[in-house]
């Protein structure tokens, strides 16, 4: 039995749309009502549950008689507008007959990177899991731009798990575990165990996974369960139909150990969700403060910027050679950039006000890459 499973009192799990759907391309109320009998049991043992599930777009083709999933942005939010509600509806009633109460909980970009917003989700999940509720989290596809088009509920789940503490992270998916190669030719093998990076030395990590109304592969669920596990959560990987065993610490699919500590949970998001909206270039000396004083980026070490991005937006942190050391949430617009370049605190506050006093970016919203 494993340990990181049976010890762990909060857990994190996620499953795609392919572990929810039918061959149709709607949701299987078999498939899901299955799982909510693992995660009842899960709670029954006394463990915390948190569920990341996709298949808002899925279970909204068929009302809009779709047949597949749609390829355009506008189809995809419509499908996932009406589908959400269809999705949250199945599981509310199948929990309740669990005597459980589910709870949703749609996060963007901003509810998890910009300060205020960030606190209010963390607040939001405590609360719900004080007063017994399962939260049931997706991004909120409706509203998303890029996320939509190249997201992936993995590195959501990684980084909920990270966010709501959780002890394991449970990546449930159509394919029973991490192989060496692509699992549909003979000869692969199941890898048990990945305890470093070097576990994964000649592992050939394709796009492997169900096609039709998912969108991730083997690849987005490794990329995820290093992020989880290099925060300091253990993550187990296995097929929708083997949860049960999964969570009973039985040793099925691939267990990827932890291999870093729990660092903030915010810039864990910086680091990892966020799409640049721009670069700043810096010279060498801010370059070394930023790396090895973790000092604040000052307009003094400015030489330029790329990009357009306003105050707030996540950009890079680049050296003379333009490779990105960082990543920060900037304090000043693009087109303020070139008036505060190589300038001193002092000399912007004599000039501009006090307002231009502050750092470029803060080394508390500041991750290095």
């Amino acid at each position: 039995m494993r340990a990181e499973v049976t010890g762990a009192r909060r857990v994190v799990v996620k499953v795609g749309s392919s572990s929810l759907t039918t061959a149709a391309g709607g949701i299987d109320p078999a498939r899901l009502s299955a799982l909510v009998e693992v995660l009842a049991a899960c709670r029954a043992r006394g463990a915390e549950v948190v569920l990341v599930s996709s298949g808002a777009i899925a279970a909204g083709l068929a009302p809009l008689g779709l047949r597949t999933r749609p390829r355009g942005l506008a189809a995809q939010q419509a499908a996932a507008s009406v589908g959400q509600g269809l999705l949250v509806q199945r599981y509310t009633e199948e929990l309740a007959r669990h005597g459980l109460v589910a709870g949703q909980v749609l996060l963007t970009l901003d509810d998890v990177t910009r300060r205020a917003h960030y606190r209010n989700a963390l607040a939001t999940f405590a609360k719900l899991l004080e007063l017994g509720v399962l939260p049931i989290v997706n991004e909120n596809d409706t509203v998303a731009t890029t996320e939509i088009r190249f997201g992936d509920n993995d590195r959501l789940a990684a980084l909920v798990a990270h966010l709501v503490h959780a002890d394991l992270l449970v990546l449930l998916s159509d394919v029973d575990g991490l192989y060496d190669g692509d699992p549909r030719e003979p000869g692969t093998s199941l890898v048990p165990e990945v305890a470093s990076a070097e576990d994964l030395d000649g592992v050939s990590i394709g796009s492997t996974g169900a096609a039709g109304v998912g969108t991730g592969g083997m690849q987005t669920k490794v990329q995820a369960a290093q992020i989880a596990t290099g925060a300091g959560i253990p993550v187990v990987l296995t097929a929708a139909d083997r949860a049960a065993e999964a969570l009973a610490g039985e040793p099925v699919g691939t267990l990827f150990h932890a291999t870093g500590r729990r660092r903030p949970a915010r810039l864990l998001w910086l680091a990892h969700a966020t799409e640049p909206r721009g670069t700043l270039l810096l010279d060498d000396g801010a370059v070394q403060a930023v790396l090895h004083r973790r000092a604040s980026l000052l307009a003094a070490g400015v030489t330029g910027a790329t990009g357009s991005f306003v105050a707030g937006d996540p950009v890079d942190l680049a050296g003379p050679d333009g490779v990105a050391i960082a990543r920060g949430l900037v304090n000043f617009d693009a087109a303020e950039v070139p008036s505060l370049v190589g300038r001193s605190s002092a000399d912007l506050k004599r000039e501009l006000g006090a307002a231009y006093e502050r750092e470029v970016v803060h080394r508390d919203d500041l991750v290095l890459l």
